[in-house]
């Protein structure tokens, strides 16, 4: 079997995280695992603390080299793909939860992706399910029914291990063109298509979130290529621009 090794660029943000120990256990996998650049949301510790430093040891580069971001979007925007995690087992019935290896195996199956973001959530509470929608898949590691929590650490050491894999693809295997549109192109687009279903009277503003929501879930659901978010882009746009021109005539 011919394999090849391929590099998928992948950045790791932690959202809020309050335990710098933890920080640091997460810079070193990101050492051991070749990770692209860890990337904090609003930490809620010092994540240059000498604890933090002590736990990274090779991955104290990871922690120097640290982006810190005031938003999820800021911290995902230049990624095409984002993966979150979540722990959680009160999930709404319309939230689907994948194992890493099967996302490991649908990650495999592309011929390149050149900037992919994995989302991890708070230890105590982690991602909101509005989070949850800025990703294009949610994986969820399986553990016992007693004890479901997982270390914020383990669970990294975890999905990076089986990410690894899909590093690792059989050459004469026939591989897809990634080609989803990206959280920030579905992003902005839903914020147009609020916009224009507002003015239309369609949504109104205090239950907005609720129902934009739902069409997010669809559109995830949906795989939409670059070029059909680009599409339902340019109609939204005309529809707004013609709502803001019509007024008065």
């Amino acid at each position: 079997m011919n394999l090849k090794k391929k590099r998928l660029n992948l950045n790791v943000v932690l959202v809020e995280p309050n335990g710098p120990l933890n920080v640091g256990s997460i810079a070193r996998l990101c050492s051991n695992f070749d990770v692209n650049e860890l990337r904090i949301v609003s930490p809620k510790c010092d994540i240059f603390s000498l604890e933090a430093k002590k736990m990274a040891l090779k991955g104290l580069r990871y922690i120097d080299n640290c982006k810190i971001f005031n938003s999820i979007e800021q911290a995902i925007f230049d990624c095409d793909l984002v993966i979150a995690t979540c722990g959680r087992i009160d999930l709404s019935n319309d939230i689907e939860c994948e194992s890493p290896e099967d996302i490991s195996k649908w990650i495999s199956s592309f011929v390149e992706i050149n900037n992919l973001g994995i989302l991890f959530g708070r230890e105590d509470r982690g991602l909101s399910n509005n989070e949850l929608l800025f990703a294009h898949k949610i994986l969820n590691i399986k553990t016992s029914q007693n004890y479901p929590s997982l270390n914020l650490s383990h669970a990294v050491s975890i999905i990076l291990y089986e990410l690894n894999k899909s590093s690792t693809n059989n050459v004469e295997k026939d591989l897809q063109v990634f080609d989803l549109a990206s959280s920030k192109q579905i992003y902005e687009s839903f914020k147009e298509i609020e916009e224009m279903l507002i003015k239309t009277g369609y949504l109104l503003e205090h239950t907005a979130n609720s129902k934009i929501s739902k069409f997010k879930k669809f559109l995830l659901k949906a795989k939409t290529s670059s070029h059909d978010i680009n599409v339902l882009r340019g109609i939204v746009h005309q529809i707004n621009w013609f709502l803001n021109n019509s007024k008065g005539k």
